[in-house]
């Protein structure tokens, strides 16, 4: 073999690895974002807009504890993440999110979809309220809020679980006062 075909050959080697290597996903990383282009214009991953949810003493609230099965809830943790305020659904489906998609964020909120916090990693969070019977009963307000913030980026608080590959973040705080 000569010498030019075996450093051509190296070097398409090279090539392609390092787009595999660009393309995997680091240990312990998100997934990545989708669109990355479609950005927030409303704070920074490492300057928030601003902050949601309340740190709450215990993971669950009372109305959530008295609601589960023999009072037994699922394991959760008291976390903050900051991310973007997204439509889960428009964001899974499309990819979209960021500013130029704030207002179709905001409508598909207020029409009762899946309100989702992406964080810097790509990892997805689905956001809702904590308190158990208020949640169900109608008696909470986040969804304001989101609606508020749609495609900004905050910092939130709440509890986390994870099951199945999914992940939910409880955000306390937000009681019809």
């Amino acid at each position: 073999m000569s010498k030019s075909k075996l450093t051509l050959g190296s070097i398409a080697i090279l090539a392609v690895a390092s787009t595999l290597i660009g393309q995997a996903p680091k240990k312990g990383k998100g997934p990545g974002i989708l669109q990355p282009q479609m950005v927030a214009e409303t704070g920074s991953y490492s300057k928030p807009h601003g902050k949601l949810g309340e740190k709450p003493s215990e993971p669950w609230s009372a109305t959530t504890i008295g609601a589960a099965v023999d009072r037994q809830t699922n394991p959760g943790k008291i976390v903050t993440v900051v991310g973007e305020i997204l439509d889960f659904s428009c964001y899974l489906q499309i990819g979209k999110h960021g500013e130029k998609h704030r207002a179709c964020a905001q409508k598909c909120f207020t029409a009762g979809q899946p309100i989702g916090l992406l964080a810097a990693d790509g990892s997805m969070y689905m956001l809702m309220e904590e308190e158990h019977d208020p949640r169900r009963d109608g008696l909470t307000d986040f969804r304001k809020a989101a609606i508020e913030h749609a495609s900004h980026i905050m910092e939130v608080t709440g509890t986390l679980s994870q099951h199945g590959g999914y992940s939910a973040l409880y955000v306390h705080g937000y009681l019809k006062k």
